[in-house]
């Protein structure tokens, strides 16, 4: 495992991780929060938790206070193990939960818990396939987070398939793109510790220069969200064939374009390039559809890569907006055994688990079609479509309209509820271009309800701390600028985290 310049081997990582498992069990958790930086104190973290039977909870050091009071009392853990990056906002978090024991191996001193070779485990403890492995945070509806508790046998079954459907060898060096909060890194991290291959973090300046950056650590499994390939674009990364060392290539997390696989598959033409599918609650991803131009650019509906046909062992159905089952086309519900064992909150469930012929299904909210091979195709969000007198429209066909002008590099549309109506701007980077010019080029394609009035040029589109558009910034921007009056007019300078 490489995190920086320093590697270590997985005999130490193992070691250390049964030395301070052994700390953790003296104490029983139920669950233990991981407060750090992706970084070695981290990885040893996830591992010791799991060692001591607990759930991993993930935080991070740089997450508002708030937001990780509220996931740390939700999550119930008992325990926190601190890096550097945790020690600093330590103290604070602790006023709200001061019988929080707390595991600092960096400076003991700062922490409660200490750490004993002779009580170091010699195995992990067992656990029961209903136990909880892990529990992430999502955003909620109700102005707090929504944990979502996966148990190991979820985690077992989705591994299972991984093995089974990957030839990951210990010659392999993993790509660790994502945060530890984010559901898959979990991908990254136990694929790689399952064959023994090398695992390197990847830094934030390494998108820019990605080619050089592969190379130089020889990764050879890659996996990020679609925005990192135009990160890499950006760069100028995307030559034919500049990245030769990548065997396969992943991407998830936000619909993928048909335009960005077909540009990473020729910089990284050597490689298998699936697009991968699955909301946290499904465990880390429930689908994939594996990249072929010519087949996957048919197959795509406004030109976004098809997600593929659900992992083994998993039903679904379709339902329309009266929640009926229907054919072909509907928001995808989905039962089987990733689904996970629920939210910390059972009220959080509402509307989202469902049970229905004996079973338990999980709505997902993406809206979804029925394609050939049993695959499925990703329509958008069941939140994305708008209405407008008395219309229905899909903003990811607006936009997809707008990526084929040879003028826009990538836009964005989103809705702005204003005077009892609700008006679309369209945030776009590539040529700056006068919105009546905008009006008259989509004109040819779109009927005149679905051309948005307003446009904002971006040198770059916001990308969040998961590398994905944050769509929620530019709806907020997009409030502020109509309500300005400044919608229309000069161009609106643009940084990777924010508008």
């Amino acid at each position: 495992m490489q995190v920086g310049s320093e590697t270590h081997t997985y005999t130490q990582l193992h070691e250390r991780a049964l030395l301070w498992a052994g700390a953790l069990a003296r104490t029983r958790p139920r669950a233990v929060g991981v407060l750090c930086a992706k970084g070695l104190t981290a990885y040893t973290g996830v591992l010791a938790a799991l060692y001591a039977g607990a759930a991993v909870v993930p935080l991070r050091p740089d997450f508002p206070l708030a937001r990780t009071r509220d996931m740390l009392a939700m999550s119930g853990a008992s325990v926190l193990i601190i890096d550097d990056r945790g020690a600093e906002v330590l103290p604070d978090l602790l006023e709200d939960h001061p019988d929080t024991a707390v595991l600092a191996p960096g400076d003991e001193a700062l922490g409660t818990l200490s750490l004993h070779a002779e009580e170091a485990l010699e195995q992990p403890l067992p656990v029961a396939p209903e136990d909880p492995a892990y529990i992430l945070f999502t955003s909620g509806s109700t102005g707090r987070p929504k944990g979502v508790v996966v148990a190991h046998s979820s985690a077992s079954h989705y591994f299972g398939l991984l093995d089974a459907r990957y030839d990951f060898t210990a010659a392999d060096v993993f790509s660790q793109a994502f945060d530890l909060d984010f559901d898959c890194a979990m991908f990254d991290m136990f694929c790689a510790w399952g064959v023994g291959a090398r695992l390197v973090a990847v830094p934030s300046q390494a998108y820019l220069r990605l080619p050089s950056f592969l190379a130089e650590h020889g990764i050879t499994v890659w996996f990020s969200t679609p925005g990192t390939v135009r990160l890499a674009r950006a760069g100028g990364g995307l030559g034919v064939d500049s990245m030769p060392g990548l065997r396969w290539s992943f991407l998830a997390g936000e619909a993928l374009q048909c335009r960005d696989a077909a540009d990473w598959q020729q910089a990284a033409s050597a490689s298998v390039l699936e697009n991968l599918y699955g909301p946290t609650e499904l465990t880390v991803t429930i689908a994939g559809h594996r990249w072929s131009e010519e087949r996957s650019t048919r197959m795509a509906i406004n030109g976004i890569v098809p997600i593929g046909a659900l992992h083994e062992g998993h039903a679904y159905v379709l339902l329309n907006e009266a929640g009926e089952v229907t054919e072909l086309e509907g928001e995808l519900c989905v039962s089987g055994p990733q689904l996970c064992a629920g939210y910390l909150d059972p009220a959080d469930e509402v509307g989202r688990f469902v049970k229905k012929d004996g079973r338990r299904w999980y709505r997902t909210g993406d809206r979804v079609r029925e394609i050939e091979g049993g695959e499925l195709a990703y329509i958008g969000r069941r939140d994305s479509q708008v209405q407008i007198q008395g219309w229905r429209i899909e903003l990811a066909e607006v936009d997809h309209v707008l990526r084929r002008d040879a003028a826009v590099d990538d836009a964005v549309t989103v809705p702005v509820e204003a005077r009892g109506s609700v008006e679309l701007m369209t945030f776009y980077t590539g040529n700056l271009l006068p919105p009546v010019e905008f009006v008259r080029r989509l004109s040819r394609t779109l009927p005149n309800r679905m051309i948005p009035r307003f446009y904002r040029h971006l040198d770059t589109l916001p990308i969040n701390s998961n590398k994905k558009v944050d769509r929620s910034l530019l709806a907020v921007r997009a409030r502020e600028l109509f309500f300005s009056g400044e919608s229309e007019t000069q161009p609106m300078q643009s940084r990777t985290s924010g508008a």
